[in-house]
């Protein structure tokens, strides 16, 4: 009995050791597999990040005040986006459709022009007469609206025309899309040959973006890369700023990417032409991370173009998937994705019908529950079996209390006698935890849950009950279930067993509402599936007694 106890509470014990864990390390990124350096398609070679030295080194400080360069402001259905003349920079953004954590009457601010952080997306070009993300661009007159009816919104800028050199950038919104697609249209009337090379970045501030309420840990916020060779790397601020960050320089395909809880933007080129990715900090506390794509050269009176396309929005995984190889990648289940993924994928189906992700997480609880079932079965037997022989360890602790040895070979006589297994009820947790955990990261990673409401008070899943009531009942919930169980022999371990609800409830007081509601539901469950066995073990040893 003592040795079972002593099992169960360390998987208990373990299991909170590996959610924090995994909390903290599930992020960190992979030492990539080295990627040779290949030739660019026009045979030309693809500039190193120091090339990107003079539009880059009078980048924004993060100390400064916001730029007073003008601004326009476009206006979609999903977005509402501040494009500032200098650059073409998009310097504000705000999505529409996801509101703010502090304030739920304004949309959720993702591009930062220095209201909480400093964050845009820039772009430029590197050559002769060549405009860069610090050229002032003519800006158009009035807020730039999407109509009804139209699909598309285009915002043209015009930088100055450099000894004949004209160079137009292109911003293309679409509506029902967080795509925008970004042109240069360059115009040679130099006389001379142009060419060079365009650049797409993201710059940011190495501040976490958002604090998930459980223990005070942020998750993680800043670059990533992906290409196909290379897979999925992240890279952390504190890694770029000493210069270890390790990822794919060069590929043919690939995406660069400023991840953060349940949003990204991400800069994502056709694939086929040949790309280096580069990382650094640009200034005190500002980080860029970005792209470099060759422009072939522009014969004197003929035009050229360099594009890319901008994602910025939230980390919808259905959506994502079909937007550029591997996107979806960014909402990272760590370790436990082979399991987290398809838990998600159930999830979604069941959303899907009923309409709300509060019933989906009960009907997935309820699911899983079947799934565990013989597994629950065999642990709830062996407890209530050992249960019914509490009354006789009680008396072999009264007459061996003393002999710790002879005790020990007493119980293990009457486990054979009696056909228990001592830890038929912590193999199946054992089992179980991994699928515990995937479900904690899909519930705390998934932006589908972000503001969702189940019913009543509980109106968005990813953030902790405002009035407690779920842990309170979860907490309840786990006391019914150590009645249920047998008493330990060991009046301090009894002791230990009966706190665990206690710390669990204070601990669960700032999870996420929708990973307190699966452990409320579970835990109803299986007090309805212990009870049961628990009753039939018992009727059937009182019944076998002789009248």
């Amino acid at each position: 009995m003592d040795q079972r106890r002593l099992i169960l509470l360390l998987v208990f014990s373990l299991s909170l050791v590996m959610l924090w864990d995994g909390w903290i390390k599930h992020n960190q990124p992979a030492a990539p597999a080295p990627v040779a350096a290949a030739a660019n398609s026009g045979g030309a070679s693809v500039p190193t990040p120091s090339a990107l030295a003079a539009p880059g080194a009078s980048a924004l400080p993060a100390t400064a005040a916001a730029s007073a360069a003008p601004t326009v402001r476009v206006v979609t259905d999903l977005m509402r986006a501040d494009v500032s003349a200098e650059g073409g920079s998009i310097v504000r953004l705000e999505l529409v459709k996801h509101k703010s954590t502090a304030d739920h009457e304004r949309g959720f601010l993702l591009f930062d022009n220095g209201e909480v952080h400093r964050y845009s997306a820039e772009s430029g070009l590197i050559g002769t007469d060549l405009p860069n993300h610090r050229t002032v661009f003519a800006l158009p007159e009035g807020e730039q609206v999407m109509k009804d009816g139209e699909d598309t919104l285009v915002l043209r800028l015009e930088a100055p025309e450099q000894n004949g050199v004209k160079v137009t950038k292109l911003m293309t919104f679409h509506r029902g899309s967080y795509l925008v697609n970004v042109d240069y249209e360059i115009a040679n009337g130099s006389g001379e040959p142009v060419s060079g090379h365009a650049y797409f970045q993201l710059t940011r501030d190495g501040e976490p973006a958002e604090q998930v309420q459980a223990f005070g840990v942020t998750t993680f916020t800043g670059p990533a890369f992906y290409t196909d060779a290379a897979k999925f790397q992240k890279v952390h601020f504190e890694e770029i700023a000493e210069g270890k960050a390790k990822f794919a320089k060069t590929a043919p395909d690939g995406w660069v990417a400023m991840v953060q809880h349940y949003f990204v933007s991400a800069w994502l080129p056709e694939v086929g032409v040949e790309r280096e990715f580069f990382a650094r900090k640009v200034a005190n506390g500002l980080y860029s991370a970005g792209v470099i794509l060759p422009v072939d050269a522009i014969a004197p009176d003929a035009s050229g173009t360099a594009e890319s396309r901008l994602y910025v929005g939230p980390q919808e995984q259905d959506k994502l998937q079909d937007i550029a190889p591997g996107l979806d990648l960014v909402v990272d289940y760590g370790w436990l994705t082979v399991i987290a993924a398809p838990l998600f994928w159930v999830l979604s189906w069941l959303h899907d019908m009923l309409g709300n992700w509060g019933w989906a997480i009960i009907l997935v609880t309820v699911m899983l529950k079947l799934l565990f079932f013989p597994l629950s079965a065999a642990s709830y037997k062996s407890m209530a079996k050992m249960r019914v022989l509490g009354p006789r360890m009680q008396r072999m602790k009264e007459l061996y209390g003393d002999d710790k040895a002879k005790m020990q070979q007493e119980m293990m006589n009457l486990y054979r006698t009696e056909k228990i297994n001592p830890l038929g009820g912590c193999l199946p947790i054992l089992v179980q935890i991994p699928v515990f955990i995937a479900l904690y990261w899909v519930l705390l990673g998934s932006v589908e849950m972000r503001q969702a409401p189940w019913l009543g008070w509980i109106q968005d899943l990813s953030a902790k009950d405002p009035y407690f009531i779920l842990p309170v009942i979860m907490g309840a919930s786990m006391l019914i279930q150590m009645k249920l169980n047998p008493t330990p022999p060991d009046p301090l371990q009894a002791k230990v067993m009966m706190a665990m609800p206690i710390v669990f409830t204070f601990m669960f007081l700032w999870f996420p509402s929708g990973l307190v509601l699966y452990w409320v539901v579970n835990n109803i469950l299986s007090i309805a599936q212990q009870w049961q066995i628990t009753r039939m073990i018992e009727s059937a040893k009182a019944g076998s007694k002789p009248a």
